[in-house]
């Protein structure tokens, strides 16, 4: 059985088999840069970084999707968007770039396919991690080991059973320093209500520039916040200042495991700069915190 029959197995569409494409396309142009270290960046206008690599899965994504669909459009996080249509694949070339310039593995590929304004698959490809996780809609969130062998079965991704706030884990991102005020009061006011928190910090304060904080993937074997909630390692992940590419991809992987995301005012459509990962008992409880922040 090829890849591609193993992928049908599991009622994966023609847009899946693309987009698992896509993915082993950009593990294989960042592991080959990633290998060799040294890799040169640049610091962006967000303060964040951003390499030649990061242009180059994202130019090479792009060229593969115009040659098998023409007329689908394209939003990247590095050169925005391309065409408008009903269909539009969102690019995240390196998610946790800071990572990938460390050394350090998690990081990794976000790829989604939003049709109209709904995302129908999303796939987190993380190389350094060999794993990767994807999601359609109706058919559940799966992972499996890098490379993909094909005799074997993916593993479903589930949400935890929390129900309680007061008793659940929740993720927090970016730490304190990069936030605003409100933003720092919202993550201050839920950590207080949560039984635990990553990074555990005191989320009132500031801590100097020169303080590591590590994301709450760090050490985790993911690359990402919202799929510590897919996969039951958390109970919820709060993402703040995201851009859509940060997590469209996380929207089906999250929601077919049995989570809901929306932003801060419970919208689950549409570009939005915050983002909510949970389970459903806890979804509510954390917007009836944050709201009440001023």
């Amino acid at each position: 059985m090829t890849n591609a029959e193993a992928r049908q197995a599991h009622g994966a569409p023609a847009d899946l088999e693309l987009a698992h494409r896509l993915a082993d396309h950009a593990d294989a142009i960042a592991s080959r840069h990633f290998a060799t270290g040294g890799i040169a960046w640049q610091t962006k206008s967000d303060g964040s970084p951003v390499t030649a690599v990061d242009r180059e899965i994202e130019h090479a994504v792009r060229a593969l999707i115009n040659q098998t669909h023409a007329n689908d459009t394209f939003l990247g996080e590095e050169f925005g968007a391309q065409g408008h249509g009903h269909r539009r694949w969102i690019v995240d070339a390196i998610d946790g770039t800071t990572s990938f310039l460390a050394g350090e593995p998690e990081w990794g590929t976000l790829i989604a396919l939003a049709e109209g304004d709904a995302v129908s698959l999303g796939v987190v490809t993380a190389p350094a991690c060999q794993t990767r996780w994807w999601a359609t809609r109706g058919s559940g969130a799966w992972s499996t080991s890098l490379p993909m062998d094909h005799t074997a079965a993916p593993t479903r991704l589930a949400v935890t059973t929390a129900t309680d706030l007061h008793d659940a884990a929740i993720g927090i991102w970016p730490p304190p320093a990069r936030l605003n005020t409100r933003d720092r009061q919202r993550a201050a006011n839920l950590a207080k209500q949560a039984r635990t928190t990553l990074p555990a910090l005191d989320w009132h304060s500031t801590p100097p520039p020169t303080t590591t904080i590590r994301k709450p993937s760090t050490g985790s074997g993911t690359c990402h916040g919202a799929l510590l909630v897919a996969t039951g390692k958390l109970d919820a992940f709060l993402l703040q200042g995201a851009g859509l590419w940060d997590i469209a991809a996380l929207v089906p992987i999250v929601e077919e495991a049995g989570g809901i995301y929306s932003d801060l005012s419970d919208d689950r459509h549409g570009d939005t700069r915050t983002a909510l990962f949970s389970t459903p008992a806890l979804h509510h409880q954390i917007l009836d915190i944050t709201a009440r922040t001023t």
